[in-house]
């Protein structure tokens, strides 16, 4: 791409046509092939449960994405790229409906480069690799502008119909389609045709049949006191100003590309008062959207994912690109060209990099881990083996949603029982497990149900994880020793529990919690080194016996001496009652093993209860020169 000239005397249509057919070729044979390989994403199977407890309208969704999603599997089985093949095929029809818009209102050169670039635009581009609603909100985006841009023109039947079907799919889609309608309809408002159009009937129909596919959800709303709008419009967002809004500028430039965002908001303002009505309302709309969301980002949520948000608004100025790009110079139109293919396929690297155990275990321990993908398989694994091991009807108790879906999209049981948990709430997930039965606020437990308890200690922040633990306690009495699992170091690590009988009584008892305080994460150490350790370690109920050293996850001969003073844990979890407080910190020294390789190397402990128990701590990386 870099040494093509894409001026417009020399970028014909034929080379725009065999652009378009080679990046569309390309990306999707790189979507299937991420899509086969990727790890089920967390929401992802939240909507195959979804899909596998029919219904008209969830908790957090409208029903289509479930219904989409229990279509994949029922053709395919219950795989991963089964529930993601219909949104790779409705993603695939993305660039063709820009395509459609720009020939008819711009014409077919521009046509075939804006179609390219709704591939090359990374948030566009990437679509379809996972089961998400905002494939099928993209559509619903897409139809509505398409049917838009033909009522400024002329008001007719098939494009009233274009619309009401563009609003019934986005209102079964997503809340966040709302914010489509909105700026949508200003955009009209604004322009004299449009004002024109939303006068006639046919539109008004249109209107009202978009209107009903709400109503599934607005049912749902009524029938369960507003949980799910509430969740939406409330309980997730500060509603406060906060300067963390800026931010979206900087995360909008780096998922769009800098340059190709600064062309959009470019190709916006340039349109904004466009004597052509059809121009000036993709520039509008578009303008709106993002400008929208920018504003919003003051004022909303900042824990959960959000850049993705804008997306109808770029794809909304796609058919006005190609006119930006022949107003500047060769050089920057180059320069976008080259940006924009990089960071597709930057995007669609990392999933492949994220698919990869390996590659993900080697980000454990930085902010790039991707949790939300990683160890379910093994996790599913080992739960099979310890079922395997427990008497016959043994059923599992999920810590959380995500350990519940995730586990019955593996094992293809929709059921499992999850317990309460903040995450449950915390993602507007709890009314729906509520709804089918399967949330145990205090499971009863006996002999004649035993269960296998997974709990995701790494779903928790280390400094709420105490508290979290003598939850459990408090519902299911002292925990037995825990078979710890943890996975790429213990960067997702969880502890099941074999729970054979009614809950006892007594002090609490949980799992160990330690704490490293030299050496420090990626600290350099050279082959035959000996480096000083010293951290603290404690088990609530029964105390620790001692601490082991690990290195590469195998013991290692190493001098550690176990109970000096340090009231630290005590103070700042004063519910903690291991009877060894204060003196619960270890101290040492271990040698680095003369043949150890060059790169990163694993310390872990290994704590050891008086009650017998061997708990694993999650692993250091260490740089070993």
């Amino acid at each position: 791409m870099g040494g093509m000239d894409y001026s417009r005397s020399t970028f014909s249509i034929d080379r725009a046509k065999r652009l378009f057919w080679g990046a569309f070729a390309l990306i999707l044979i790189l979507k299937l092939f991420v899509a086969s390989r990727l790890p089920p994403f967390v929401d992802e199977v939240f909507y195959w449960q979804e899909g596998q407890h029919p219904a008209l309208a969830y908790s957090d969704l409208p029903g289509l994405t479930a219904w989409l999603n229990r279509l994949g599997v029922e053709l395919g089985g219950n795989l991963a790229i089964s529930m993601r093949l219909p949104f790779l095929l409705v993603a695939a029809a993305v660039p063709f409906l820009v395509m459609r818009i720009t020939r008819r209102e711009i014409g077919i050169r521009e046509a075939w480069i804006a179609g390219t670039f709704a591939l090359l635009l990374p948030l566009a581009g990437t679509l379809g690799i996972m089961a998400l609603p905002d494939v099928l909100l993209v559509i619903a985006t897409l139809l509505c502008v398409d049917a838009g841009s033909r009522l400024l023109r002329n008001v007719d039947e098939l494009a009233a119909l274009e619309l009401a079907a563009g609003l019934i799919i986005g209102g079964l889609s997503h809340y966040r389609f709302a914010a489509v309608i909105v700026f949508g309809f200003l955009a009209l408002l604004l322009i004299p045709e449009g004002r024109r159009a939303l006068r006639d009937m046919r539109v008004l129909v249109a209107v009202a049949m978009g209107a009903a596919a709400w109503i599934p959800l607005i049912w749902w709303n009524v029938d369960h006191a507003d949980a799910g709008l509430r969740f939406q419009l409330v309980d997730r967002h500060p509603w406060s100003f906060h300067a963390d809004g800026i931010s979206f500028l900087g995360i909008q430039g780096a998922f769009v590309t800098p340059l190709l965002f600064i062309a959009f908001l470019a190709t916006a303002w340039r349109h904004r008062n466009d004597a052509d009505p059809q121009k000036r309302y993709f520039a509008l709309l578009g303008g709106l959207v993002i400008v929208g969301f920018f504003v919003l980002g003051f004022f909303a949520d900042t824990e959960r994912v959000s850049f993705h948000w804008p997306l109808p608004g770029y794809l909304a100025l796609l058919p006005l690109l190609p006119g930006m790009l022949d107003a500047i110079k060769p050089f920057w139109r180059r320069a976008i060209w080259i940006t924009s293919s990089i960071g597709v396929l930057v995007m669609l690297g990392y999933y492949v990099a994220v698919s990869v155990p390996r590659i993900r275990e080697q980000a454990a321990a930085t902010k790039m881990y991707a949790n939300n993908f990683a160890g379910w398989d093994s996790l599913a694994d080992h739960v099979r083996t310890e079922l395997a091991h427990m008497p016959k009807g043994s059923r599992i108790l999920a810590d959380n949603f995500k350990i519940g879906s995730e586990l019955g999209f593996a094992l293809s049981d929709p059921n499992i029982q999850v317990l309460d948990h903040e995450l449950n709430r915390r993602h507007g997930r709890a009314p729906q497990l509520a709804i089918w039965r399967v949330l145990q606020v205090r499971p009863q437990l006996s002999a004649q149900q035993p269960y296998l308890l997974v709990v995701g200690a790494s779903d928790v922040q280390l400094k709420h994880l105490p508290q979290r633990l003598h939850q459990l306690c408090d519902i299911l009495g002292p925990l037995p020793a825990p078979i710890v699992h943890n996975v790429d170091h213990g960067a997702q690590r969880f502890l099941l529990f074999r729970l054979n009988g009614p809950a006892g009584t007594g002090s609490c008892v949980t799992p160990a919690m330690a704490w490293l305080d030299a050496p420090l994460s990626r600290q350099v150490v050279s082959a035959g080194e000996t480096v000083p350790l010293k951290g603290w370690a404690f088990k609530d109920g029964v105390g620790l016996r001692s601490v082991q050293v690990l290195w590469n996850g195998k013991p290692m001969d190493a001098r550690v001496t176990y109970g000096s003073a340090n009231p630290s844990p005590k103070a700042q979890w004063p519910i903690s009652n291991d009877p060894n407080h204060p003196n619960v910190g270890f101290e040492g020294q271990f040698h680095v093993p003369p043949a150890a390789r060059k790169g990163t190397a694993w310390l872990g402990l290994r704590l050891i209860g008086t009650d017998g128990s061997v708990e694993d701590w999650s692993e250091l990386p260490l740089q070993v020169r």
